[in-house]
């Protein structure tokens, strides 16, 4: 009680109350002086260094270092994409092929009454242009099948187009009659197609793709390029080139670089594809494109053994992401087989596709002239 009797006096009139204001002004500094001493309280943490920075044990101590994960061998296709910019080829819509572009196509110097393809003016190329509609968003591995040999008989050719589904690619060939009926249909079931170049192969003379017109190695670059204008102008609307021809593929001429080399350039200087129906090549210079990885019908063919190796192809493409298969000639036994395996595709988590979406880039690029 004399205590709180003499804070009362001390607190009383006027200087009681400047005494009072004065000690709370005193307190208010020293709480800021601690609280600045103290610093800011710890926040949350933060997500992104809690997950770069891990927690240790300290009754552990430090572990063994982690070794980082190995990378897997990009297959074919991821190759492709795992580049800059998208590749020239492909299409992304579904629908017809489209019918042959004028802007698309030079007079042939050796026959002004036939065309070559070429780039356009704007820069559009025609393994762009006359693509197969395939969905992008599609991640499934990708499986395609070139038929070969089509335009040698009418009747085995429009079954293949008419019975075989548009992911399906076709190579035609050049001595075909009745050609622009059948390309007509092509596009219009949506099927891609390639024109098949007659090239030298192993075995020659007993194996002969007609050396008239054939690119041989006894010929000069010249010769052979004068040669690849003739094919090239038998047809148009393609998206490339191929070596396969019946049961030949061109071995011997594409195994001289010096003359090989000359016709890729060609090939990519008209921004065409080229499909090496030698298999298991590795990418090729100056053109996008793509080796096949088994051939279907090679000799005996039946039901059984196109089916063994239509199944190699189903699981060549599960374990690498894609894989391409070939026929060689499209006999009614070997269009049912592989009409029978296109409808198994999907159920095993595989997309059928056109040639055009499983090039890859080439290993060496066109010198500009």
């Amino acid at each position: 009680m004399p205590a709180a009797r003499r804070l009362g006096g001390v607190l009383a009139g006027w200087p009681g109350l400047r005494r009072f204001w004065i000690g709370v002004l005193a307190a208010l500094a020293i709480g800021a002086g601690v609280l600045q001493a103290l610093g800011p309280p710890p926040g949350p943490p933060n997500p992104a260094i809690a997950q770069r920075t891990p927690a240790k044990s300290l009754a552990s101590g430090p572990g063994p270092t982690a070794k980082p994960p190995v990378a897997s061998q990009p297959t074919q296709l991821q190759a492709a994409q795992q580049t800059s910019r998208p590749p020239p080829v492909g299409r992304a819509t579904p629908g017809p092929v489209a019918d042959p572009d004028p802007s698309l196509l030079e007079a042939d110097p050796g026959d002004p009454n036939h065309k070559l393809p070429r780039v356009s003016a704007n820069g559009r190329a025609p393994m762009a242009a006359y693509a197969a509609g395939f969905d992008p968003t599609n991640v499934r591995p990708r499986v395609g099948m070139l038929i070969a040999g089509i335009g040698m008989s009418e009747t085995d050719s429009l079954a293949a187009i008419k019975t075989l589904p548009g992911g399906v690619t076709l190579a035609i060939s050049p001595y075909g009659g009745n050609l622009e009926h059948l390309l007509a249909a092509a596009r219009l079931n949506e099927h891609e197609y390639l024109v098949s170049v007659p090239m030298e192969p192993n075995g020659y003379p007993v194996n002969d793709p007609d050396d008239r017109r054939a690119l041989m190695t006894s010929l000069p670059s010249s010769e052979n390029l004068t040669r690849l204008n003739w094919v090239l102008s038998r047809l148009t609307g393609y998206v490339g080139v191929t070596d396969a021809f019946g049961q030949m593929h061109g071995d011997r001429l594409a195994g001289v670089p010096d003359q090989f080399t000359p016709v890729l350039e060609d090939v990519a200087h008209r921004g065409l594809l080229f499909v090496d129906a030698r298999p298991g090549q590795p990418a090729l210079p100056y053109a996008w494109s793509r080796s096949v990885d088994v051939v279907i019908d090679t000799d005996p063919v039946d039901a059984k053994l196109l089916d063994q190796r239509l199944n190699q192809l189903t699981q060549t493409a599960l374990d690498k992401g894609s894989a391409l298969g070939l026929v060689q000639v499209p006999r009614p036994v070997t269009l049912a087989r592989v009409a029978a395996w296109t409808n198994t595709l999907a159920a095993k988590g595989l997309a059928l596709a056109p040639v055009s979406t499983l090039v890859v880039r080439p290993a060496k690029q066109e010198a500009e002239k």
